[in-house]
């Protein structure tokens, strides 16, 4: 027998360090090659991170949560001499090499342990005992294939997934795959009892902690960073979105049946592309430590996206190169991946300009906090009917605030309100979008 040390390898362009967000296994599990031995987040995303051989896991290098330097020991295993390498370098290999491939495709695969207990499952892939008990399937023994997110959620849920049937490509599992299951246990659970107090409710006593982990974490320091570090300007408009909604009703009847819809993001991704040409400056990104604002030509929008694991702000890259059918599809695309945990490094950064939604939730106003080191975010809000003057008469008019912070050392108040006062005369002016100064 022989130990072979797992060492951290580098997770991405360079980075330092990576935080635990879950182990896969424990002290005196046995784990196969190509297992996951643990979940790793980047400041980005979650990694997944396979045993690059077969052992018995001896010791752990930290607890979820921690902070584990690039080529520190992460995990050790004992293994059979014959059939381990000496030293810890071909672990930071294949395990670099999983990272690597954990970007380039949509998510990592990887083989469940044998030594995770089996939990309920779908009605499909249960049998009876004979006592009228439902007891869960034989586990497949191929490569189960699910993103890290998919793979939370289930642990979270208790769902066992080599109990699920994916309806993916080579039979990955989908997040619907496990959205179905999980609603089909609850539907097979029986209901928990009412407590009996004579019809008055019991007072609740209980707390739960919650550690707050991976890209979770990373999300909250960044904005106590943006909030604490940059003096944000708030400004808010009010614009008439009639003849916009009109616009936009007309392009969603012209799609082929069963095609997305516009929504108001891919007009306002649009409008603020031409806003920009006219106000270049609110494009820009803090350089801190040289103490320089960089300009982009190129404009680079985030969009900001709620996920299971926290905000991220995915990325529509050269959206002045874009029509608005491209442009839509790439929002689309890019929250997708990001709210499916399927998005790459890559594409969860370099923004230069956010734009924020709270779609239906959108209230009356906001004040968007700046996504750092940008200079600028534009937040829109809910779209309501009310009455209004229109050349001295009342109508009614579809109408909507929109919320914008600047970060004020660079952008002064005055420049930030003609911004917002053109993009709400592209936006109540919709055909201006689509004309090239």
């Amino acid at each position: 027998m022989s130990r072979h040390v797992v060492k951290l390898p580098d997770l991405g362009e360079g980075t330092v360090s990576s935080e635990i967000v879950a182990w896969k296994v424990k002290v005196g599990d046995q784990i196969a090659e190509d297992e996951p031995m643990v979940e790793m987040s980047t400041d980005k995303a979650v990694v997944e991170m396979p045993a690059p051989v077969s052992g018995r896991v001896v010791s752990l290098g930290g607890e979820p949560g921690d902070q584990i330097a690039v080529g520190a020991e992460l995990i050790v295993l004992e293994t059979d001499a014959s059939g381990a390498a000496a030293s810890g370098a071909p672990a930071a290999q294949n395990a670099a090499a999983a990272s690597q491939a954990s970007s380039q495709k949509p998510a990592t695969e990887s083989t469940p342990s044998a030594q995770k207990p089996a939990s309920q499952g779908t009605p499909a892939k249960t049998a009876s005992n004979g006592n009228g008990a439902a007891q869960p399937a034989n586990k497949p023994t191929g490569r189960v294939m699910a993103s890290p997110a998919t793979r939370a959620r289930a642990k979270q849920s208790g769902i066992d997934l080599t109990t699920i049937a994916g309806s993916g490509r080579d039979g990955r599992i989908q997040r619907q795959d496990l959205e179905a299951a999980i609603q089909e246990r609850q539907v097979g659970r029986a209901p928990a009892p009412q407590p009996s107090s004579g019809g008055r409710p019991e007072a609740r006593t209980g707390t739960e902690e919650i550690r707050i982990l991976g890209v979770r974490r990373v999300s909250a320091q960044r904005v106590a960073d943006s909030k604490r570090n940059i003096p944000h300007f708030a400004y808010v408009e009010e614009v008439d979105l009639t003849e916009l909604e009109r616009l936009r009703k007309h392009l969603n009847s012209q799609l082929p049946k069963g095609s997305p819809s516009y929504t108001y993001l891919p007009f306002l991704a649009m409008a603020l592309v031409r806003v920009v040409e006219q106000f270049p400056k609110i494009n820009s990104r803090y350089d801190a430590e040289r103490n320089v604002l960089v300009r982009y030509d190129g404009i680079h929008v985030g969009v900001a996206t709620q996920t299971n694991d926290g905000l991220k702000v995915p990325v529509v890259r050269h959206a002045e190169s874009l029509s608005l059918k491209e442009i839509a599809a790439e929002i689309r695309r890019v929250s997708s991946a990001a709210r499916d945990g399927t998005a790459s490094r890559n594409e969860l950064q370099g923004s230069t300009i956010t734009i924020t939604s709270l779609g239906k939730l959108g209230g009356i106003v906001s004040t968007p906090i700046i996504n750092a080191p940008e200079v600028a975010i534009i937040g829109i809000n809910k779209a309501v009917e009310r009455p209004v003057i229109v050349n001295g008469e009342v109508a009614v008019r579809l109408m909507m605030n929109v919320s914008s912070s600047f970060d004020h050392r660079f952008i002064d108040g005055y420049d930030a309100a003609e911004a917002i006062q053109a993009l709400k005369e592209k936006l109540e002016q919709p055909a201006t979008i689509f004309i090239r100064e």
